[in-house]
């Protein structure tokens, strides 16, 4: 029998339990356990190890996975410092990918991403580092998704797309064939993209339109 290898979730959240759930369904791995500021019981059978302080210790010991269990609902920035940090200790971050997704033919899956439950990418698509593809989002051919992306549950991308670093597309919004997003741009929830955007900011409806810069 193969060893397992040994893993840390990095966050206690949501977003942490269903990433335990994907870890746990994949076999591969054994969770060794998560870290948090605020969770400080077990989530799904799994302990609590203490705050991030604690890694350096798991670390020294040869465990050296860790996967970012943190969710993005807007900004990316608080992720990009978690990654920073636990990367600097000497972790490395496996992509993680649900056994229940369905990754086509010619599919490349930067580190650190997170392939949740029935996604579908498909063919010649490439997805950057440390980004979220959620629940039923659907991806289809030849599309481009930058680093620390979240394309939310149930969105649709159909072929061509591509999507810049930093964006979120919201829960259930489709985006019509070869459209571009620049980086650092929200979609709200349920919106349809129809044409290129250009300017970075928060969009919605449908068709979305531009509906404020960041403050």
């Amino acid at each position: 029998m193969c060893q397992k290898e040994k893993i840390i979730v990095i966050g206690g959240g949501g977003h942490a339990k269903v990433i335990i759930s994907i870890l746990k369904k994949l076999g591969k791995y054994e969770i060794i356990g998560f870290t948090d500021i605020e969770v400080k019981k077990p989530i799904l059978g799994i302990s609590f190890l203490g705050s991030d302080e604690a890694l350096s210790g798991y670390c020294n010991k040869g465990i050296k996975q860790a996967v970012i269990g943190l969710g993005q609902i807007k900004s990316s920035e608080f992720r990009k410092k978690a990654v920073k940090k636990i990367s600097d200790i000497g972790f490395e971050f496996p992509a993680i990918i649900s056994p229940d997704s369905i990754i086509n033919e010619d599919v490349c899956i930067g580190q650190g991403t997170v392939i949740m439950d029935r996604v579908t990418i498909n063919s010649g698509t490439r997805v950057g580092s440390f980004s979220i593809i959620n629940t039923n989002a659907s991806i289809d051919h030849d599309c481009v998704i930058g680093n620390y992306t979240h394309i939310a549950p149930g969105a649709i991308l159909s072929g061509e797309v591509k999507i810049g670093n930093d964006v979120l597309i919201g829960t259930g919004t489709s985006i019509i064939q070869s459209i571009e997003i620049p980086d650092s741009c929200i979609i709200s929830a349920g919106s349809s993209v129809q044409k290129t955007i250009f300017e970075q900011g928060i969009y919605r409806g449908v068709p979305a339109e531009f509906i404020r810069k960041f403050e």
